[in-house]
């Protein structure tokens, strides 16, 4: 089965419409699906409308958030609710073409584990096509993974991924990133963008700013999730020896000028001397910084698995089995 995510937040409009489009396409296909819409503290008729769908097809169904908690945690009480082994990320609004799925499904088939949408002709003005190239292009550069539209509403993955990643904030635009440092086979496609039609979009130009700093955090995340003193250790060691440095060429002047009495000058009132003991306190909190995150690490993460496993043999479940018991 299929299972097919729809974050909601005021798109009353747009919902006839697009259920209509994704039955047309299950029954031309012949794809099992369910449909989950999850309203994200819509003001509009949008939960009236998804109440009444759901009457009427038992492959719908929605969940009502009580307030707006953004399209993360409506992906993640989809993902919570889906029946299916494949899900699907899709938008309310209609650029997302229903028509697409068996696309989707055909490129997921061929052996991958996540399949991301890629607007290759995007309808949206030039101030949110330009930003995103170049965010684009941060994202290749800092996580190694290359996708043309990594914030792309259109996504394709096994349940398998949905089960070993976490999302908040607003990490879902990263899912490929996080799938990818997991172990799973990610790819994209080529898909048709369309025009929005009713509404109005729900991202300004603070997003920019936040997909920043959550891409800062993905890289953490991916990098040294598991190991946050190879990075923090790293910056402490480096602060510790520039301040080291620092300081021992200074000494070695004030030996000059007081034992031999050469006039070099004092070193109160020398720069570097400032530089040098602050290099050398932020080491020395980075490496403690880099030791308490190791603690929450160790005792944090017991219950959580710093690897994916892709398959097993019988024997080996069966010796699992036998070790639990």
């Amino acid at each position: 089965m299929l299972s097919i995510m729809i974050p909601v937040l005021n798109e009353s409009e747009s919902l006839p419409q697009l259920y209509q489009e994704i039955c047309d396409t299950s029954q031309t296909h012949n794809i099992d699906l369910e449909v989950i819409f999850i309203d994200d503290g819509s003001t509009d008729r949008s939960w009236e409308i998804i109440s009444g769908l759901s009457a009427k097809d038992e492959r719908v169904s929605g969940i009502r958030f009580r307030r707006n908690f953004a399209k993360a945690a409506a992906l993640t009480a989809g993902m919570r609710a889906a029946r299916g082994s494949v899900i699907m990320m899709m938008d309310a609004d209609l650029q997302d073409d229903p028509k697409e799925i068996p696309r989707f499904l055909e490129k997921l088939n061929e052996g991958y584990d996540v399949v991301n949408g890629w607007k290759e002709r995007r309808l949206d003005p030039w101030h949110k096509v330009y930003p995103s190239k170049v965010f684009n292009w941060m994202i290749a550069k800092l996580t190694g993974l290359k996708l043309h539209d990594h914030n792309c509403g259109l996504k394709l993955f096994r349940k398998d991924v949905a089960a070993e990643i976490r999302i908040y904030g607003e990490l879902h635009r990263f899912i490929p990133v996080l799938a990818d440092a997991r172990g799973f086979k990610v790819t994209e496609i080529p898909i048709h963008h369309r025009e929005r039609q009713h509404g109005y979009s729900k991202y300004g130009v603070r997003r920019f700013l936040r997909g920043f700093l959550d891409l800062l955090t993905v890289r953490f995340l991916t990098g040294y999730g598991q190991r946050p003193q190879h990075m923090l250790g790293a910056i402490g060691l480096s602060c510790l020896l520039l301040g080291f440095l620092g300081l021992s060429y200074l000494g070695f002047i004030w030996i000059l000028t007081n034992a031999f009495g050469l006039e070099l000058g004092p070193i109160g009132n020398r720069p570097l001397l400032a530089y040098s003991i602050a290099a050398t306190i932020l080491g020395g909190q980075a490496i403690s910084l880099g030791l308490l995150a190791e603690l929450i690490v160790a005792y944090t993460g017991r219950h959580q698995d710093s690897y994916s496993i892709s398959e097993r043999t019988a024997t080996t479940s069966q010796n699992e089995q036998e070790i639990i018991v």
